[in-house]
């Protein structure tokens, strides 16, 4: 690990050692924590808001509404874009968590995050990115060894 504050590291100050021993021990947050967390909150914001389009297996008419009169998404119809967004808010929310094809369910998740962030709300930025941010961490960085796609890929190896 590399010294960020060198010089707090030679200081005899009380106050800085207690800094640089803060900042080290939270320098070693392990990966896969990490991984996990960036999979399990925007999982668990995708899964909620399927929740909210679907009564047991099937599509609200609700959820239809929703799309003809507040989204409104250019060039897909909206029965088709409910159906295939409530599908989409409890499939790969499923993956994440469960870290199967975790970088592929974190991409589709990310399109749809632009999507809403660019047709929907665009006034929510600040959530969107936030999601963004985690999904593009699990997209860059995998899954982590907590994860099926981990056990899979040292079968493999």
């Amino acid at each position: 690990m590399t010294n960020v504050f060198p010089v707090v590291a030679r200081s005899g100050s009380v106050p800085a050692r207690i800094i640089h021993r803060v900042i080290a021990a939270l320098g070693r947050i392990p990966d896969w924590f990490i991984a996990l967390a960036a999979r399990f909150f925007p999982a668990a914001v995708f899964w909620q808001s399927g929740e909210t389009k679907v009564a047991g297996w099937h599509l609200k008419p609700s959820a239809i509404s929703l799309f003809e009169n507040e989204y409104q998404l250019p060039l897909i119809d909206p029965t088709i874009a409910a159906y295939v967004s409530a599908f989409s808010e409890h499939f790969f929310p499923i993956l994440l968590v469960i870290g199967l094809a975790t970088r592929f369910s974190a991409l589709a998740l990310l399109c749809m995050t632009v999507v809403i962030e660019i047709f929907v709300y665009p006034g929510a930025w600040p959530t969107h990115g936030v999601w963004a941010t985690c999904l593009l961490v699990v997209i860059a960085r995998g899954p982590g060894w907590l994860s099926l796609d981990h056990l899979i890929a040292r079968k493999y190896q």
